[in-house]
């Protein structure tokens, strides 16, 4: 059976009368790489700075290990690691500092898994914080999230920033983590990023979960790109009413779900000049509920 890590049920924020997040619930198991979608404004960061208790809730329950989750527990935060999407630390600090200092709140020896971090996304210790790049204030983070080797892992677009050779090596990373048993949260409204290493997702609109589901169940739908060219593209369309992903001189690619032998039956009374399925991408599949 299946180890939940990470439960939110029927969490809503509201700052006042806007609305943060509307109803979002989730469960994600131990060893999870858990996709967080949608587009920028959803409700993404607002759910993830709840759960770090970074902001109270309007109302809903948050649960880690099975336990509400307490803003207090100092001892369940030291299980957590956390990215946010942007890194705010003391600027005129070196970064051996910033790690000293972060290390000093817990109460075990970090130093390997420090050293090995820092060797692997190539950071210069002996640097301001105020004269990093972008790129290297994200790595100088995910250290800091990383290096007391949480239970579960929150990242917040966590490759905003860096170069895609370390997007390469912090994707590699993580599928180390997840092997060793680490849960990892991982927020991005890019989608091919998030497929290419989550094995579940959940994607939230306007403040609310509307699909949740596994990333294979997802890649063995029935979805195909449809391009038909035809002097009757405009009865087609109608007749065949699918999601359209571009259309123009009489030719149409479709956003096909329709059963191989009903799809034919029905533009078998049509001329067709050009018929094409293709596979869809995971991207798409993923488009159509922005929608």
């Amino acid at each position: 059976m299946n180890e939940c890590i990470l439960e939110i049920k029927h969490l809503k924020k509201y700052y006042g009368s806007i609305k943060g997040v509307e109803d979002v619930s989730l469960k994600i198991n131990k060893g999870d790489i858990y996709g967080f979608i949608g587009p920028n404004g959803a409700g993404k960061s607002t759910t993830i700075r709840t759960i770090m208790g970074l902001i109270n809730i309007t109302s809903g329950e948050i649960y880690f290990n099975n336990k509400k989750l307490d803003n207090s527990d100092i001892e369940v935060k030291k299980k957590i690691g956390y990215l946010p999407s942007e890194i705010n630390v003391y600027g005129d600090m070196k970064v051996k500092e910033i790690f000293d200092f972060h290390e000093s709140f817990y109460d075990r020896d970090l130093s390997k898994r420090r050293k090995e971090l820092v060797k692997l996304l190539k950071i210069d210790e002996e640097k301001h914080i105020e004269d990093l790049s972008l790129g290297n204030l994200k790595k100088v983070g995910i250290v800091l999230a990383m290096m007391h080797e949480p239970e579960l892992l929150i990242l917040d677009e966590p490759t905003s920033g860096l170069d895609p050779i370390m997007q390469n090596i912090f994707h590699d990373l993580l599928l180390e983590e997840k092997a060793k048993g680490t849960t990892i949260l991982y927020s991005s409204h890019v989608l091919y990023e998030v497929a290419s290493i989550s094995n579940k997702f959940g994607f939230i609109k306007d403040g609310i979960i509307i699909k949740e589901d596994f990333i294979e169940n997802i890649r063995n739908n029935n979805y195909t790109y449809l391009t038909i060219e035809s002097r009757d593209i405009n009865k087609i369309k109608k007749d065949l009413d699918l999601k359209i992903k571009s259309e123009g001189n009489n030719k149409i690619v479709f956003i096909n779900d329709m059963e191989i032998n009903k799809l034919i039956k029905k533009i078998s009374n049509y001329q067709i000049d050009k018929l094409l399925i293709e596979d869809i991408s995971l991207e798409d599949l993923f488009v159509n509920y922005y929608k």
